[in-house]
């Protein structure tokens, strides 16, 4: 059996501040929260950015955007529902796609997640401005009939009539950043369970205002985030990650710090490859365990690795059993006050040859007999 190292944290993922956001370019906005006021080109960006999202989204729900100076419609345009079940979508000069998610339990019933973007910096040198549009059915339903009602052909000699609020979307922010060398940018939002489709669009960011035509690049990806307010035995997103750095105050911001939990920042593996003289960090929260007699979980978490080989799966090696209950958690854990159960995991890779894995979890909540599996697959190199 290997020697592990486990660490436990009474850590509940804070709610983010901003969410559902709306963004003000030159159009109205049904929310009424105070925005900031934004430098000339700033506004020009998010103007840029706004309208490729809209164009985006018009498409998705069958609808063509009019062209600058055409006349409206002679007839009303009748959109059709979003749709899922499409690979990723990305378009524009700037390269923009989804790496990585996970899945985590927020304080408020809704899901946090954390995500890694892959950007194209080389049509970012002066750093990028950065906007994210989440959209569900029903908002972009919302959506197709305020578009439609501000394009509808005036009907005879009737006075027009003032077109519907712009709706509001489950995600809706903009953010002016410099992008890390390599690319990866890694950002955070926080929905209710459901279907979703993310549109997230990047250009450079601009020093002064312009009239030249701008390089933009959009990505078109579909979430269906989990329900994890269910009665029920239940993990988030497993996440590997390539490294754990110490936190000695929590970020203010903590979209920008996604993975920043507590005490501790994690660094995510978005290929799941690992140098034989690293480490292999495992990071899960445990959900739905009844409390014992002790007023605390009893949980026992199992680790098994198989090695994935040319002829098949073999089974390589194992750790003890991990133990969550009243004699391994802080004294002060009580999930009645939000604390959520976290299962840790380092592995030194000294000893796997080289090759693929498959790391098997195996969770069993001992008051209730419950059992679940979860597998996470990763490579030595």
């Amino acid at each position: 059996m290997f020697r592990r190292r486990v660490l436990i944290f009474a850590v509940a993922v804070a709610p983010l501040v901003g969410t559902a956001m709306p963004v003000r370019a030159q159009r109205p906005s049904g929310n009424t929260q105070r925005q900031p006021q934004r430098a000339p080109q700033e506004q020009q960006d998010v103007q840029a950015l706004v309208t490729l999202v809209d164009t985006a989204l018009m498409s998705d729900v069958g609808m063509t955007p009019p062209a600058p100076g055409a006349p409206p419609p002679s007839a009303p345009v009748t959109p059709k529902a979003l749709t899922f079940g499409t690979s990723d979508r990305t378009e524009g000069g700037v390269s923009v796609r989804w790496q990585s998610n996970h899945f985590i339990k927020g304080a408020t019933g809704e899901t946090y997640l954390p995500f890694t973007l892959s950007l194209d910096t080389s049509q970012l040198s002066k750093g990028a401005a950065l906007y994210i549009r989440i959209v569900s059915v029903e908002q972009a339903a919302a959506f197709a009939a305020y578009t439609a009602a501000a394009t509808a052909p005036q009907q005879g000699n009737k006075p027009p009539q003032a077109p519907p609020s712009r709706p509001t979307f489950a995600w809706d922010s903009v953010a002016f950043l410099d992008v890390p060398d390599g690319g990866q940018l890694s950002r955070a939002v926080q929905l209710k369970p459901g279907q979703y489709v993310a549109f997230i669009a990047a250009k450079e960011k601009s020093t002064a205002p312009t009239t030249t035509p701008v390089v933009l690049g959009l990505l078109r990806h579909e979430i269906v985030v989990p329900d994890y307010t269910v009665a029920d035995l239940r993990t988030s997103s497993v996440i590997i990650a390539k490294a754990v750095e110490p936190v000695a105050t929590p970020p203010a911001d903590q979209e920008s710090n996604p993975y920043v939990f507590g005490p501790m920042r994690l660094v995510p593996s978005v290929d799941g490859k690992f140098p034989k003289s690293g480490e292999l960090s495992v990071f899960f929260w445990i959900y739905g365990a009844k409390e014992a007699a002790t007023g605390k979980p009893d949980v026992v978490v199992d680790f098994r690795f198989h090695q994935r080989l040319a002829e098949g799966e073999k089974y390589f090696n194992r750790t003890e059993p991990q133990p969550l209950n009243a004699e391994t958690l802080p004294p002060q854990f009580s999930t009645a006050a939000g604390h959520q159960l976290l299962s840790t995991l380092g592995i030194p890779l000294s000893s796997f040859p080289a090759g693929d894995y498959r790391l098997e979890i195996k969770v069993t909540d001992k008051p209730s007999g419950r059992e679940l599996t979860q597998s996470v697959n990763f490579s030595v190199v």
